[in-house]
This record gives C-alpha cells, structure tokens and sequence, in this order.
C-alpha cells in the first residue's frame, strides 16, 4: 500500500535507496508481527532518549527476547552499525533482562545466514 501510494516502480526505487530501505524495513517489521502473534509474542520498536534505536524487539510470554536491526544494505558498515546498536542494547540492559535474551539479529534481504565474532547474527 505505502509503495503504491508513492507511485514507487522497480526503476523508481533503485534511484531512492532511503524509500526503497523504509518500505523494506516496513514489510520486514510486517512480517514479524505475523509470525510472533502466531507465538502469542509482542513486537515492539525500541529508541531511547541517547538517540539509540533498535527496528524490531520480539518478545515472548516467557520473558525470552529477541532484538532485530533491519537493513536492505547488505555492506560491512552498514551491518557493523546495526551491530553495533543491537550490542549497545544488550549493554544497556539489566542483568537479568540480557539473561533472558535469546538472539541479536540483523535481518538483511540477501546473502548466507552466519554469526559475527560478537555473537551477533545476520541472516
């Protein structure tokens, strides 16, 4: 809906890399809403009064948690930010809060899954 209301074509979007990256981060977010509802888990958007922002934070009934930064750019920088934040997230949390935290992701549109050194995932 939101690409249709800005008339955003394929060729459209390859020249708007931040439109293209809000609708990708959007139907991404969509899409896990969905999945965590199906799991009777809350998803929620995180962002701080230190300017720290974190796209997608799912949470089950059970406490666990799962912390998501969402990127259609699949570069080293942009996924050491988005590392980055998700780490700065976890730092911030209590002790018992990061006890309960089950994965630091960044959700990306392309490209093998793997685990950084810092144990943050990228899929």
């Amino acid at each position: 809906l939101a690409a249709a209301m800005l008339r955003a074509t394929p060729e459209r979007l390859l020249f708007d890399p931040t439109a293209f990256g809000a609708l990708f981060e959007s139907l991404a977010v969509r899409d896990l809403r969905i999945y965590s509802q199906a799991h009777r888990a809350s998803t929620f958007h995180y962002r701080d009064n230190t300017g720290l922002e974190v796209d997608a934070i799912i949470e089950r009934a059970d406490g666990r948690w799962i912390a998501a930064e969402i990127k259609l750019n699949t570069g080293p920088s942009a996924i050491d930010r988005a590392a980055k934040a998700l780490l700065r997230l976890k730092d911030k949390t209590t002790h018992q809060r990061a006890a309960s935290l089950a994965a630091l992701v960044v959700i990306t549109p392309t490209g093998a899954a793997y685990r950084r050194p810092d144990g943050v995932q990228v899929a």
